[in-house]
């Protein structure tokens, strides 16, 4: 693909943990100029110090500012919302006409198993929670989390309901991959594998779930090996 040429800007608005590294990763790959969470690094032009998406789009929009003001220059964008922005795709859509949705979805026990890990492997968690107690992220409230899930599906669902052809639904950690996601972009699939990135919070859940089936394996194995052994000998 031209990067010269003027593309339509491609947002995914599903909430963190739900495959948006994994997508970031296969915007690459299909040409897309593409930013997940943070700028790798600084723009010459951006009058921001700021790398972290995140916050540039929360100031812009509290400023007044376009909310892509000193990052427009890039195709695609994932990670870009929190609890506080979720709702900034409608306002996104208004100041950047023709752009293309993406809502990238998860199942809720295995989303909320993710962020759960997610968050315990921070290393300032505490830092943020002395600074904001009531941070629903940082606090690991579940709650707040099956809220933010259920109301931001509702809107976004609701937002677009007549216009299918600007939204598509994707779950890539239950295998949706080029097909979908290429036949939505109108572009060629390619001759790779789809990224799959982020699996470590799998193998976490893979390790905890063996702790517990593992010793029942093994007094299983015992006492099948107690019952051999007792059969042979009254055999004999």
């Amino acid at each position: 693909m031209n990067n010269n040429q003027i593309q339509p800007k491609i947002f995914c608005i599903g909430l963190n943990k739900t495959g948006t590294t994994s997508l970031h990763e296969a915007f690459k790959v299909l040409g897309l100029k593409s930013i997940h969470w943070c700028l790798e690094k600084k723009i010459p032009t951006s009058s921001t110090q700021e790398s972290n998406i995140q916050i540039i789009i929360k100031n812009n929009y509290l400023v007044g500012k376009k909310l892509l003001a000193d990052i427009e220059e890039f195709n695609a964008y994932s990670d870009w919302n929190t609890h506080e922005t979720n709702h900034l795709f409608k306002l996104l859509d208004v100041q950047y006409p023709g752009s293309k949705f993406i809502l990238n979805v998860r199942d809720f026990k295995s989303w909320i198993k993710s962020r759960v890990a997610h968050i315990k492997r921070s290393s300032d968690r505490k830092e943020q929670l002395k600074k904001n107690p009531n941070n629903p992220w940082f606090g690991m409230n579940t709650q707040a989390w099956q809220e933010e899930y259920y109301q931001h599906h509702e809107d976004v669902l609701s937002y677009f309901k007549n216009r299918p052809q600007d939204l598509l639904v994707i779950n890539v950690c239950a295998g949706d991959g080029w097909e979908k996601l290429c036949s939505f972009l109108k572009l060629p699939v390619p001759n790779k594998l789809f990224p799959h990135v982020n699996k470590k919070t799998f193998f976490i859940l893979m390790k905890y779930h063996l702790r517990k089936v593992l010793p029942i394996l093994f007094k299983f194995s015992i006492v099948r090996k107690m019952n051999n052994w007792r059969k042979k000998r009254n055999y004999f």
